[in-house]
């Protein structure tokens, strides 16, 4: 384990009834970077966020996350959203807010309000009132909030309408605070969003078929990582 890496995941695997995941898997994130996650449904990857997350137990392999094995102690380092919608629709925002926000230590209010306006939600609202591209916007919220050092963002764009997922992405560049923390976005449709990655890794049916420094792929390649994802898992 390097002093520089969030994340060390060795020969990783994960079985279910009628699917391998996760396929002997190696993996290794350095600190103080967006990692994109690339790759179709079905190919593993909310799984391996899972497996980090520790939701998961994998069959075989190791996870350290700064160096610890998955625990009480590094779930707590970890801000998660999931790609399926957990909200309180009787809830508002700002009841769903304070009701996250209690279980958490490193929770920064000032953080809230700032995101809060800039995804243009309002307290008083009903979640059930809020539409999926809403919806996703709060649920950024709750993770970009805090100041846990390890943020997974489990399919954040999937299926929202694209001021939604321009709000996000705004969100996330303005929010990120790459001296403390790192992250992973999880996706399959890519788009202007490539733009947030320092990193991609290409999973596909449970392996890694490509990885690497955003740009130096793009250079060696000669074309964006989105036409590379559209290559790859043509």
């Amino acid at each position: 384990m390097n002093l520089t890496d969030a994340l060390v995941i060795k020969n990783l695997t994960k079985k279910y009834p009628k699917v391998e995941a996760l396929k002997g898997l190696d993996l290794t994130l350095s600190k103080g970077q967006i990692c994109g996650l690339l790759g179709p449904n079905g190919s593993g990857k909310s799984t391996l966020l899972k497996s980090v997350v520790g939701l998961i137990k994998p069959d075989n392999g190791s996870i350290e996350i700064f160096g610890k094995s998955p625990s009480r102690h590094t779930k707590a380092m970890i801000a998660f959203v999931p790609e399926i919608d957990s909200l309180y629709r009787w809830m508002t925002i700002d009841q769903t807010i304070k009701f996250i926000s209690s279980f958490y230590d490193d929770w920064e209010v000032e953080r809230e309000r700032e995101l809060l306006d800039f995804m243009r939600l309002e307290r008083d609202k009903k979640v059930s009132s809020l539409s999926k591209g809403m919806r996703a916007r709060l649920k950024l919220i709750l993770a970009l909030a805090r100041t846990a050092p390890l943020i997974l963002l489990d399919e954040p764009f999937s299926g929202i309408d694209p001021a939604s997922r321009d709000r996000i992405v705004e969100g996330i560049i303005r929010q990120f605070k790459s001296e403390d923390q790192t992250m992973i976005i999880s996706t399959h449709s890519l788009g202007d969003t490539e733009q947030l990655f320092d990193s991609v890794i290409f999973l596909d049916e449970g392996i890694i078929s490509l990885q690497g420094n955003a740009e130096d792929l793009r250079l060696q390649h000669g074309k964006s990582i989105n036409d590379l994802f559209k290559e790859v898992f043509a």
